[in-house]
C-alpha cells in the first residue's frame, strides 16, 4: 500500500471520529472527502472485498430503509456488515464508511458490504468497487434541478448494468425499474399485492411513458404513486418483465394488526405505512438471494427493526400529538404517501404542509409542480378540521395546488413563515391534538428543540 493510501486512511479516520463525537448518528461524506482529497482512488485500493457479497441499493424512494433493513437483519444472523446506514450516498460517503472498517493497511474484515449508492454517483462507485449485485427500489420524478427526467436516471443506472453485468433485484411493479431486467440475464423481482390502502387515478392525471415503446403505461390500482398493477396498452409490457409472478411478494397486508407475509411466511410491520411494504420485500428478496437468509429468518429479525434515518417520528407539544413523516420534496411519489397516510387515518386532524426551498445545488430553487401528479380526493373525506401551509416562499402556491385538487378553500390556513415557534403556536392554536406534519427535517429539529425548551 503506498505511503499517500495510508495517510488518505489516517485522515479519514480522524474524520470519522470527529464525525463520532459531533453526532454518532449523523450520516456525512465529509471524512470520505477528505481521505479522497488525499487520494482519488482510495477505495480501489481497499482490499479484502469479495465482489459477490458486495449488494449497492439505489432508487428514487426507499433506499436508506431498504439499506437498514437488511444489514439489521443480515447482522441479527450473526454476520459482520460494512454499510452507510445513517445515508451518506455519494461516493466520499461510501469511502467513509470503508474506512471506518478498514485496518491501517487498508483491509477490509467482513462478511458483507451493503452500501446505499445515489443513482447518479452509481457508476462512479463501481468503478472503484466492485459488485456483483444492485437492488433499484424504483425510478420516479425527483430533485428536477438535479436529476432532470426519470428517464435520464433510467440511462445512468442502465450503463453500469451494460457495463459490469450485475445480478438486479427489481421492483417488480414499477415500469422502470422493472425493464432493466431486459439488460440481465440475473434478474429477480419483488412485488405488493393488492391491499386495503391501494388506490385508482382518473384519467386527468400524467402516467408514464413504456420504457420499451414509449406509449402510455396505464395502472389497474397503484399500491403507491407509480407503482402498482400495470400494463402498456401498445406493446403489452406488465409487471415482472411479463413473468407470471414476482419472486418475492408481500401480501396478506393487515395494517391494524400490523403484518403481511411474503410467499407464506407472516411478517411484523414495524412501520405500518403502505410504501413500507416494498421496502420490506426487498428486504427480504436481498437478503434470501445475497446471504441464503430465509424469510422466516428475516421476518424475526425485523420484530426488532427500528429506523435510523428518521422519516417517521412524534412529538408532543401542549397537548398535541404531532405525527412528523418527513418526505422529499420535488418528489409526488412522497408526498402521495403522505396524503394517502392522512387520509387513512380516520380521527380529525389537522395537516401542516411545509413545501419550500430545495436547498441542494446552487443556485437554490423553488416549485410546485409536482404537487400537482398527486391526487388529493382522498382528503375530501378524510375528517381534516384545517390545513396549514407554511414555509416563507412557496405557501401560497402549495395551497392552490390542493385547491384544485378539491381541498376546501374554508379549511385551509396560510402561515407564510419558517419559524418553528410560530408552527408550534399555530398548531397548538388550532386544538385539535391528532395533528401529521411533514416539513424539512431541519426545520423539525428545530421544532423539536424549541419544544424541549418549553417542556
Amino acid at each position: 500500500m503506498s505511503s499517500r493510501t495510508t495517510r488518505a486512511l489516517l485522515t479519514g479516520k480522524i474524520g470519522n471520529r470527529v464525525i463520532d463525537i459531533i453526532d454518532k448518528k449523523r450520516g456525512t461524506n465529509w471524512a470520505g472527502r477528505q481521505a479522497m482529497k488525499i487520494d482519488p482512488e482510495l477505495i480501489s485500493h481497499i482490499t479484502g472485498i469479495d465482489p459477490a457479497k458486495v449488494l449497492f441499493i439505489t432508487g428514487t424512494n426507499g433506499k436508506s430503509s431498504v439499506t437498514n433493513m437488511v444489514t439489521h437483519i443480515l447482522r441479527s444472523r450473526g454476520f459482520k456488515v460494512v454499510s452507510n446506514v445513517e445515508g451518506a450516498n455519494l461516493i466520499t460517503g461510501v469511502a467513509a464508511a470503508l474506512v471506518k472498517e478498514a485496518s491501517l493497511d487498508g483491509r477490509i474484515n467482513a462478511d458483507y458490504c451493503v452500501f446505499e449508492t445515489d443513482e447518479r454517483y452509481l457508476y462512479k462507485i463501481r468503478e472503484q468497487l466492485s459488485c456483483d449485485n444492485l437492488l433499484v427500489t424504483n425510478l420516479e420524478k425527483d430533485q428536477v434541478q438535479r436529476n432532470g427526467d426519470p428517464d435520464f436516471v433510467y440511462r445512468k443506472i442502465a450503463r453500469v448494468v451494460d457495463r459490469f453485468g450485475m445480478k438486479l433485484f427489481l421492483n417488480g411493479d414499477e415500469p422502470r425499474s422493472c425493464s432493466l431486467a431486459d439488460r440481465t440475464d440475473r434478474a429477480v423481482f419483488y412485488s405488493v399485492d393488492k391491499h386495503d390502502a391501494s388506490f385508482t387515478k382518473d384519467d386527468t392525471f400524467v402516467t408514464m411513458p413504456c420504457p420499451k415503446c414509449h406509449r402510455s403505461i396505464r395502472f389497474d390500482y397503484y399500491n403507491n404513486d407509480g407503482m402498482g398493477s400495470f400494463r402498456c396498452e401498445n406493446c403489452g409490457y406488465t409487471n415482472h418483465n411479463g413473468a407470471d409472478s414476482a419472486d418475492y411478494t408481500a401480501t396478506d397486508a393487515d395494517f391494524t394488526a400490523r403484518k403481511f407475509c411474503v410467499n407464506g411466511t407472516e411478517f411484523p410491520m414495524p412501520y405500518d405505512q403502505p410504501y413500507m411494504l416494498y421496502n420490506y420485500a426487498a428486504a427480504a428478496c436481498a437478503c434470501k438471494e445475497l446471504a441464503g437468509v430465509t424469510e422466516e429468518e428475516s421476518a424475526a429479525a425485523l420484530a426488532d427493526f427500528v429506523l435510523l434515518e428518521g422519516r417517521i417520528e412524534t412529538l408532543e407539544y401542549k397537548g398535541n400529538h404531532i405525527k412528523y413523516i418527513r418526505f422529499k420534496q420535488e418528489n409526488p411519489e412522497t408526498l402521495q404517501n403522505f396524503i394517502n397516510v392522512v387520509a387513512a387515518d380516520p380521527e380529525e386532524k389537522t395537516v401542516v404542509i411545509g413545501i419550500g426551498t430545495v436547498e441542494d445545488y446552487d443556485p437554490y430553487y423553488i416549485n410546485s409542480f409536482y404537487t400537482f401528479d398527486c391526487d388529493f380526493s382522498r382528503l375530501k373525506d378524510a375528517n381534516v378540521r384545517k390545513f396549514i401551509f407554511t414555509t416563507d416562499t412557496i405557501a401560497y402556491d402549495a395551497a392552490n395546488s390542493f385547491i384544485y385538487g378539491g381541498a376546501d378553500p374554508g379549511k385551509i390556513e396560510i402561515l407564510p413563515v419558517s419559524d418553528e415557534e410560530k408552527i408550534l403556536e399555530a398548531i397548538a392554536a388550532e386544538g385539535c391534538s391528532n395533528v401529521y406534519l411533514t416539513i424539512k427535517l431541519h426545520t423539525f429539529e428545530g421544532m423539536k428543540e424549541f419544544a424541549r425548551k418549553e417542556k
